[in-house]
């Protein structure tokens, strides 16, 4: 027997035990690029009031990658993207084929929650290169119902394909994609219901407010704005993109390629607005959806029995730092995400600050049901349970690998490969805490980047030059850690620089005593760009510096 499925199924045996026979159901609704930044949610009555407001707003939740696939499987197996290798969202490096060649098909979410006495459904978006080609090579495991979204159909809003179980693909051109999730999504529920012994595990992911693109639109087009419903077509006429600082600024402070970015005029901005408008109307699908599925769930008599929660891959940015529509960076607007949850025993009306990632999703899942948690998680529990082992942390590791997406009608404006940016690739590290809220990154390019959030809330102040070395020696020195971790060293990072645990967050480690020690530990750096994550190109690697394998010195001696 695998380990892995030893695990799950002693933790079963735990479950069975602890846990009264009438087992919690989860509702997951899982968007696609749905921005936290600019207030989409405000917009969505049905999912702020009969989920965000009836139970826990995680207003501090993040995404470790910035880019639909890549995120989508470090929150199905609980691990950063480093540790999956999946970091695009097609191959060579990414998609439901690095998916498969990376063993995950046999071990991950569903399976585990299988093993562990449920049924599981899944409706919508999967993976990028989850294709009428590739569906069926091998079959996705895991499900005992499924319909999922097929490329290169996926992003069409009225000429979707859908592929059950294990059927061949179906078009559904004509009919509006949303709709047709949603349809899927009630389906399943009632599948679901006439189990009476095993609880259920329904996933519904519409790819709502993603951006519309035919698969015959000319090769080199870029992706263009949403198509809401027609019914939603004549909403919100007046809304326009929060007009915050970062919002097409007129001085420019990020790196590599965006401080290059020149000054959008009129006729950019007022298409970026008429982008905005279309994404909340293409949401108003999915809100009514929420409304429907939890309405059935009243009327089975197991909404109080069920975990609802609603997040999305990854947030969004438009105009902000005077980048076209698209997600990829990792300022706040693109890795903070909503993150709701109600259910069983968990009180409406909360608010958690703590910070959380994907990473910790299936942490979760684990902790609710009182499975013992993975050895290979990289995250930790999220606080939803009573006497949570949650461990507090304040930083957040943010990934990324090859080019940035650039969306909509002006993104051929930005000088470059077309609706493609090359050299995106960077490492970063996001802190939240009572004493401080900063953002710290390293591009590939030699770039660097450090914001203080508290002061300057919009990243639009880059203070890496002036800011003192010795800081900026901590804040590389976790980073280095942070870029190569795996298991508990992504939760307790300091550990592994101060392993009597002296240190145990960035105020610790200011002590003046470790100035020389910080000094000397080697900075993160690449030895090129690449598009993927290959070792070769990532620079030094904790692993040997921690071993005192770094110029032949034990790093152990520089602490005194």
């Amino acid at each position: 027997m695998k380990l892995s499925n030893f695990v799950a199924l002693t933790g079963f045996l735990a479950l069975s035990e602890a846990i009264p026979s009438s087992r919690p159901n989860f509702l997951f609704v899982f968007t696609d690029d749905q921005d936290l930044t600019m207030n989409s949610v405000d917009y969505m009555p049905h999912v702020a009031s009969r989920i965000r407001d009836q139970g826990i707003d995680f207003t501090n939740h993040f995404v470790t990658t910035a880019l639909c696939c890549p995120s989508r499987v470090s929150l199905w197996t609980g691990r950063q993207a480093h540790n999956t290798n999946v970091t695009d969202v097609s191959p060579p490096y990414g998609g439901y084929p690095k998916f498969v060649s990376q063993g995950f098909n046999e071990d991950w979410f569903p399976l585990w929650m299988q093993n562990a006495g449920y049924n599981t459904y899944y409706v919508g978006k999967l993976f990028n290169s989850h294709s009428t080609s590739t569906y069926n090579n091998p079959f996705v495991q895991g499900f005992n119902g499924s319909d999922f979204l097929l490329d290169p159909f996926t992003y069409s809003y009225w000429n979707s394909s859908y592929q059950r179980n294990h059927e061949p693909p179906k078009s559904y051109a004509g009919h509006y994609t949303t709709d047709v999730t949603e349809e899927k999504a009630l389906g399943f529920l009632d599948d679901a219901f006439e189990d009476n012994e095993r609880p259920f595990f329904l996933t519904v992911a519409p790819i709502a407010p993603h951006f519309d693109q035919e698969p015959n639109r000319a090769s080199g087009t870029p992706p263009q704005a949403p198509i809401p419903a027609p019914r939603h077509a004549h909403l919100f006429p007046d809304a326009r993109v929060p007009r915050v600082p970062s919002f097409n600024p007129l001085n420019q402070a990020g790196p590599s390629w965006i401080k290059d970015l020149k000054h959008q005029n009129q006729s950019v901005v007022e298409y970026e607005d008429f982008f905005y408008r279309q994404r909340l109307r293409a949401l108003q699908g999915v809100d009514e959806m929420v409304d429907k599925l939890l309405n059935r769930l009243e009327r089975s008599g197991q909404l109080n029995n069920t975990y609802v929660i609603y997040s999305s891959d990854n947030g969004f940015h438009i105009g902000h730092h005077r980048l076209p529509p698209g997600k990829c960076t990792s300022y706040d607007e693109d890795i903070r995400v909503p993150f709701f949850v109600r259910g069983p025993r968990v009180t409406p009306g909360q608010t958690d600050s703590q910070v959380t990632t994907h990473i910790d999703f299936a942490p979760t899942i684990f902790e609710i049901l009182g499975l013992p948690l993975r050895s290979d998680f990289d995250g930790t529990p999220m606080r939803i349970v009573r006497n949570s082992s949650s461990v507090p942390h304040e930083h957040v590791t943010v990934e990324y690998w090859g080019s940035a997406v650039l969306e909509g009608n002006y993104a051929n404006l930005v000088p470059g490969n077309g609706h493609r940016m090359p050299n995106n690739t960077y490492k970063s590290a996001r802190l939240v805490s009572e004493e401080r809220n900063l953002f710290y990154a390293v591009w590939c390019t030699g770039d660097h980047e450090l914001y203080d959030l508290n002061t300057d809330p919009y990243q639009v102040n880059n203070i890496y030059t002036t800011a003192k070395q010795s800081f900026k020696n901590r804040l590389d020195a976790l980073l280095l850690v942070l870029k190569s971790c795996a298991g508990s060293t992504c939760i307790k990072p300091w550990n592994e620089l101060h392993p009597d645990g002296s240190v145990q967050s960035l105020s610790d480690a200011l002590d003046p005593g470790y100035d020389d020690f910080y000094a000397r530990v080697p900075k993160v750096e690449y030895e090129v760009c690449e598009d993927g994550y290959l070792i070769s190109a990532e620079g030094p690697q904790w692993d040997d510096v921690s071993a005192g394998l770094w110029n032949g010195q034990a790093l152990y001696d520089l602490r005194f």
